[in-house]
């Protein structure tokens, strides 16, 4: 049990570190085009062979960028705070109880991953139609932080503390 927990505290760091790095780089879009010139896009700036500038989309989907942002964030703070409160319940909680906070604030950080990389998903790669305009390392670190989280979350909520 303690190398299970163990375990499941390496892959929730694991997942914390990539969920700050899915945030920060520039890379949920990438692609080429006149097979010289690079160009990738991120949540904050779009980037063309290494020079960047603020990202330009039309009101509405500035909108729906800045809840992308907004969620992600959120999902970082959410997959933070469930890691000390494990720590917590890990030296304060008795024997054979489970981690239902440590589980419950998890699976809120899964929702929030789930709704920004919905949102991203829906509406902003249509800015990007060239034909090898592809999502980057930076969305697909989203998504398996998505599936470890819930993965976390369900296994804290279902292990007891011995």
């Amino acid at each position: 049990m303690l190398v299970l927990l163990a375990g499941i505290f390496v892959i929730h760091i694991a997942t914390t570190i990539m969920l700050f790095v899915s945030t920060i780089a520039n890379v949920w879009m990438a692609g080429k085009y006149n097979n010289t010139t690079t160009n990738s896009s991120g949540l904050w700036q779009q980037c063309e062979n290494d020079k960047c500038k603020e990202l330009n989309f039309s009101e509405d989907d500035l909108s729906a960028l800045k809840a992308v942002q907004a969620f992600m964030i959120l999902a970082i703070i959410f997959s933070f705070v469930s890691l000390v409160m494990f720590v917590v319940q890990l030296f304060t909680m008795e024997k054979g109880k489970r981690f239902y906070i440590t589980g419950g604030i998890k699976l809120i950080c899964w929702l929030f991953i789930l709704i920004a990389v919905s949102i991203y998903t829906a509406r902003i790669p249509q800015y990007f139609k060239g034909e090898q305009d592809h999502h980057g390392y930076s969305f697909i670190l989203a998504w398996i932080c998505f599936c470890f989280s819930f993965i976390t979350g369900v296994l804290y909520l279902v292990l007891r503390k011995k």
